[in-house]
């Protein structure tokens, strides 16, 4: 995916992690809430999953059932998987980004919009399209769900992930696509196309499949969900360079529009050191005289005044 992880060409600067980290926060706290929003459909849900299943079967790609059975039937596979899905998702994914931040700085920003762009596209197929994940199907469709299976084993309990007591604070019906595929491939093609030592690559290649073999063990995605999941991050990829530039556009017309926002003006200094005083002839101390003292304005006086304006020294 070359439009979403290729190097950005320098800004000048390198990104701050007090701006990147409420900006992530803020974004995440979006989808999660929205998330919760959705209302959960459960009649068009379920008719979703089932609708979903049939077509699998009818394309041969039914690989849900038997890996479902396996991680019931082998504790020994069933609990680490269930461990796998309630926590990477969670850990492997900030810990890429963080990484991506402080060691390929040039790639950070096309990596994180490429990241919250897929994301907030997964909230739309949440809202438009509800999927009952299999472990919620009735009994007879032949799946368990080894998270509660298990649970006496973890901190979750029925609801999926989330921990024991709190399945009402997640949207158990949005599985549709799925991001913890989409995330993992984040994670794959970014390790793969960033890391240098082999073993970071070949995690890079790892991890995504086995997010993807953990997903269907468990029971709570279909493989279609997890087709679309990296369909969604294959937009998300496309989508990335666009939107930098408009952020970039937003940017610069926010700059130009303070630039434009005049300053406050300090009235300036009257460079007369007098400032309008003037002293006449005989006076030692210089008082403020108006327009009318002005000479030209000057009249002739009487005998009697010019006597009364005479100095006292004269008298």
């Amino acid at each position: 995916m070359p439009h979403a992880t290729a190097a950005t060409p320098p800004s000048g600067h390198r990104p701050r992690w007090w701006t990147e980290l409420p900006l992530i926060a803020v974004v995440y706290g979006l989808y999660s809430m929205g998330r919760l929003l959705v209302h959960e459909n459960i009649p068009a849900a379920v008719d979703n999953g089932l609708a979903i299943l049939r077509l699998e079967k009818a394309l041969h790609l039914n690989a849900e059932h038997p890996l479902n059975r396996l991680l019931t039937a082998n504790p020994a596979l069933g609990i680490p998987a269930d461990f796998a899905y309630a926590s990477l998702h969670y850990l492997v994914t900030p810990a890429v980004l963080v990484w991506i931040f402080r060691r390929r700085s040039a790639a950070y920003r096309a990596a994180r919009t490429w990241l919250m762009t897929s994301t907030l596209l997964g909230l739309v197929g949440f809202t438009l399209m509800p999927t009952c994940p299999p472990r919620l199907l009735d009994a007879h469709h032949g799946f368990v769900d080894t998270m509660a299976q298990y649970s006496s084993y973890g901190w979750w309990g029925a609801g999926a992930s989330a921990p024991r007591g709190l399945s009402g604070m997640t949207n158990q019906y949005a599985a549709m696509p799925s991001l913890h595929v989409g995330w993992a491939v984040w994670c794959g093609v970014l390790l793969w196309r960033h890391g240098r030592h082999p073993l970071v690559r070949a995690a890079g290649v790892a991890y995504p499949l086995l997010t993807v073999l953990v997903v269907m063990g468990t029971a709570n995605h279909y493989f279609l969900d997890a087709v679309a999941g990296a369909a969604v991050m294959t937009v998300g990829a496309l989508l990335t360079r666009p939107f930098m530039r408009i952020a970039d556009r937003v940017k610069d017309r926010v700059r130009t529009a303070f630039a434009r926002v005049p300053a406050t003006v300090t009235p300036a200094k009257s460079t007369i050191v007098s400032a309008g005083c003037k002293t006449s002839a005989g006076e030692r101390i210089p008082g403020q005289r108006t327009a009318s003292a002005d000479p030209s304005d000057a009249r002739t006086l009487s005998p009697a005044e010019a006597d009364d304006d005479a100095p006292a020294a004269a008298r």
